[in-house]
């Protein structure tokens, strides 16, 4: 399939301030990357995204949650009402100029994305992935819940089946929630067991399909997991369109999670999924460790354009790197490779019995189709 960038002018700027954990280069080192590796330009343009109107996104969200955005950044605080009721201006989802924005441009590049997916291609948003947004607050850094309106769209230009699955190491909340209760979606979710939301049990049912893993989840146990759980619930489900957040916080060093997975798994395995029908969106969303997250979004969009990845990165993208920083990684965790290669080295391991658990427990539902 043909790929297609999406991105913005306003995500090369963090937007968050202070500690916060997306104070920290993401799309802007990831553009930076491709850029310097010859992967974008007149043969790969960066698409512009749009950014979705006020009409379009009262689809999932509540008239009184939008008014209250807009109120808190123009006030450049929210009231004690609307952080209480609608989650804003927290320490977690914060209030900042240019958030509206930021956050509807979010909305606007999965739209497109599943546009130009729809259109018989793979569409790769990384500002996308904003999965824990709720209809009527924000939630877990997200205001929009892009993925959601990525899925709608899908199935406004007539998919009948959208499988929609989050490798991310926080569970896709905001985006279970929101199609629980319609037969045309089916959410898959892959994340660590016990950390926040502390939602997505095993013991979950309706449509949604959770793995929550142990932590230190290594290559070889999110293999197995892949191969025998995620795929098959996501083939049999006979889906004619998929929607993947991938994730960068389930990559080894990264501060908010305890997984320890390689950058070149997580590729594998949005590749195959991207591969089970001829129209396909890939999200970013979460990602702590600037190193990490920049090299796993600039090698995944190598992968999905099929442009070569090379063993040591020139000059120029190394100094990309080696410009970075950020609080929660100290300096003794950072892994020099960080500054020279794309690729990870695996890191697998055992396959631990929790893991065999958690395929057991999906094989109804696979058999069930």
């Amino acid at each position: 399939m043909k790929a297609h960038f999406i991105s913005a002018a306003i995500y090369r700027q963090t937007g968050y301030r202070g500690n916060h954990p997306l104070a920290i280069p993401r799309i802007g080192t990831v553009e930076a990357l491709c850029a310097a590796l010859g992967w974008t330009g007149p043969d790969h343009p960066v698409l512009e995204s749009p950014v979705a109107d006020r009409a379009f996104l009262e689809r999932f969200h509540t008239p009184a949650y939008l008014e209250a955005m807009l109120r808190a950044e123009a006030a450049g605080r929210a009231s004690p009402e609307d952080q209480a009721r609608h989650n804003l201006g927290t320490l977690e989802n914060p209030v900042f100029p240019g958030l509206w924005q930021r956050a509807a441009t979010s909305v606007g590049g999965s739209v497109l994305a599943a546009d130009l997916a729809h259109a018989g291609a793979v569409a790769y948003h990384p500002a996308g992935g904003t999965h824990h947004g709720m209809p009527d607050r924000a939630n877990g850094f997200c205001f929009f819940n892009d993925p959601v309106f990525a899925i709608l769209r899908l199935l406004d230009l007539g998919r009948a089946r959208v499988v929609y699955v989050d490798l991310d190491a926080h569970h896709g909340d905001g985006v279970e929630a929101a199609f629980a209760a319609d037969p045309r979606v089916r959410t898959i979710s892959m994340h660590q067991a016990g950390r926040w939301p502390f939602t997505g049990a095993l013991s979950d049912g309706g449509g949604a399909c959770n793995l929550p893993v142990p932590a230190g989840l290594n290559d070889s146990e999110f293999d197995r997991l892949v191969q025998a759980a995620v795929l098959p619930l996501a083939r049999d489900f006979r889906p004619d369109a998929v929607v993947v957040t991938m994730g960068a916080d389930a990559l080894q060093g990264d501060p908010l999670s305890g997984l320890m997975l390689s950058n070149g798994a997580l590729w594998a395995a949005v590749e195959a999924l991207v591969a089970l029908t001829p129209a396909a969106v890939v999200l970013g969303g979460g990602g702590y460790n600037p190193w990490t997250l920049g090299r796993a979004w600039a090698g995944m969009w190598a992968r999905l354009s099929g442009q070569a990845i090379p063993d040591v990165l020139p000059p120029q993208a190394q100094s990309i790197l080696q410009a970075l920083d950020c609080d929660l990684v100290d300096d003794d965790e950072r892994d020099p490779l960080w500054l020279t290669t794309l690729l990870d080295a695996r890191n697998d391991g055992p396959i631990r019995p929790e893991i065999e658990s958690i395929v057991a427990a999906h094989r109804p539902a696979v058999a069930a189709g």
